[in-house]
């Protein structure tokens, strides 16, 4: 079963619409059943609640990490928040940093923005389809000579590739050999949908059975 901070989480996307069941036509070409859209988190009180799940994913966890990491750009508000309810609900302070798409020739110059990248990093971003933007993070890490720490989600679809076994998530997990983190997975929202009697409960299984990751 989901636990609490992921029940507050599910109960918050579904209310602001970030979580939609139906019938939903993906970048993949796939008909999915439901839909994820970070980019409704988009007030103040609807992003403290994101750092919130996000700090409590990562406490939960227990990964060992020195600073936190958002790939630009939907991860900048995300490690912001994020190191924010660390140090508000955990007593922890750590360090964050983001990158530029852009790099900046004049001023304090530089890609990088906010504190050093040092030790142990730990990613934080929305989702991972393809993994790119995660990739090119890990890129940005091992140049500063840090070492990536894990990656942590809004949402595991636990989906695989076109032409993959396993889902992007796994690859990413299984290439670089580090933890992904995710607040939520296909597996919670069927066990949150069970619970409480949503009808979507047969469409998400279906929907699993076809293309869930084999691992």
């Amino acid at each position: 079963m989901p636990q609490p901070y992921q029940r507050e989480f599910i109960d918050l996307c579904l209310r602001l619409g970030v979580l939609k069941f139906g019938r939903f036509k993906l970048k993949s070409g796939r008909d999915s059943p439901y839909f994820f859209n970070a980019g409704l988190f988009s007030t103040g009180e609807a992003v403290a609640a994101v750092g919130r799940a996000y700090a409590a994913a990562i406490m939960a966890s227990d990964v060992a990490f020195d600073v936190l990491f958002g790939p630009a750009y939907k991860g900048i508000p995300l490690v912001t928040v994020a190191a924010a309810a660390l140090a508000s609900e955990h007593g922890l302070n750590p360090p964050f940093a983001f990158n530029r798409k852009e790099i900046k020739d004049h001023g304090e110059g530089g890609g990088i923005v906010g504190g050093p990248l040092r030790g142990r990093v730990l990613i934080v971003d929305d989702v991972i389809t393809a993994g790119t933007a995660v990739r090119e993070s890990i890129g940005l890490i091992r140049d500063a000579g840090a070492h990536p720490a894990g990656v942590v989600l809004a949402l595991d679809r636990q989906e695989r590739g076109a032409e993959s076994r396993l889902s992007a998530v796994q690859e990413i997990g299984e290439q670089f050999a580090i933890p992904v983190i995710p607040i939520l997975t296909l597996a919670d929202l069927l066990a949150h949908v069970a619970a409480r009697g949503g009808g979507e409960y047969a469409a998400l299984l279906a929907y699993r059975e076809r293309y869930g990751s084999r691992a």
